[in-house]
């Protein structure tokens, strides 16, 4: 997750100096992975270039991307801050450059620098909250509620009737992200397609009418 909220809260120089001094830049190739799920977490990330996936186990035993991450984005630090296994494994989704934080040495600078602590207090706020919001879209009572929430979301600040959302993950991939599978989230996008909520075309989906949209989920 970016980290905009931490940004707001220490100086710049934290920012361009400090922070980036305590890891160690590494390169990883498409394919590439820089951990997988069950390892202890010894350290986490922050993705300098390129993209990395996020891949979850389903009950088949099938790898689906739950979350496609890019520049700017940390990866693993509530984990490896508080020694717990990865529940999930990063594989570099294209030649990609990333910063390797030691979780041992970050938490000796967060004891000793005031804006260190501050800038990852902030990094683990930001995610609770998007955690929060995560947790509030599951009490939804229907895969359609969920649906335009996620759509909605992801329209945040753009014009009315002017939203196209480009899904970053496959359909079935999506699913996952919303508690659902895939045949489910198909109908519910044939279903607001056919009541012009939708149009979708491929991994395409452009919002008709936003006020109908929020009405699915009481706003």
């Amino acid at each position: 997750m970016r980290t905009k909220g931490a940004r707001c809260m220490v100086s710049a120089m934290t920012i361009e100096t400090k922070i980036p001094a305590l890891g160690t830049p590494r390169r990883f190739q498409a394919g590439s992975s820089l951990f997988r799920a069950g390892e202890k977490a010894a350290a986490f990330f922050r993705i300098e270039a390129g993209a990395v996936r996020v891949l979850r186990t389903n009950e088949n035993g099938r790898e689906l991307e739950v979350a496609r991450l890019g520049p700017g984005d940390f990866l693993g630090e509530a984990f490896a801050l508080t020694g717990k296994a990865f529940p999930f494994s990063a594989v570099a989704a294209e030649t990609t450059t990333a910063s390797r934080f030691e979780a041992a040495r970050i938490r000796n600078a967060i004891a000793a620098d005031p804006d260190t602590a501050l800038f990852f207090i902030g990094l683990l706020a930001e995610k609770c909250v998007l955690l929060s919001g995560r947790v509030e879209s599951f009490g939804l009572k229907t895969v359609r509620q969920r649906l335009a929430q996620y759509l909605l979301q992801s329209c945040e600040g753009a014009p009315s009737g002017l939203c196209t959302v480009g899904l970053a993950v496959k359909k079935s991939e999506l699913a996952v992200h919303l508690g659902t599978v895939g045949e489910t989230l198909s109908r519910a996008l044939s279903a607001m397609a056919y009541d012009g909520l939708i149009e979708v075309k491929g991994r395409a989906i452009r919002i008709l009418d936003c006020r109908s949209l929020r009405a699915e989920i009481g706003g």
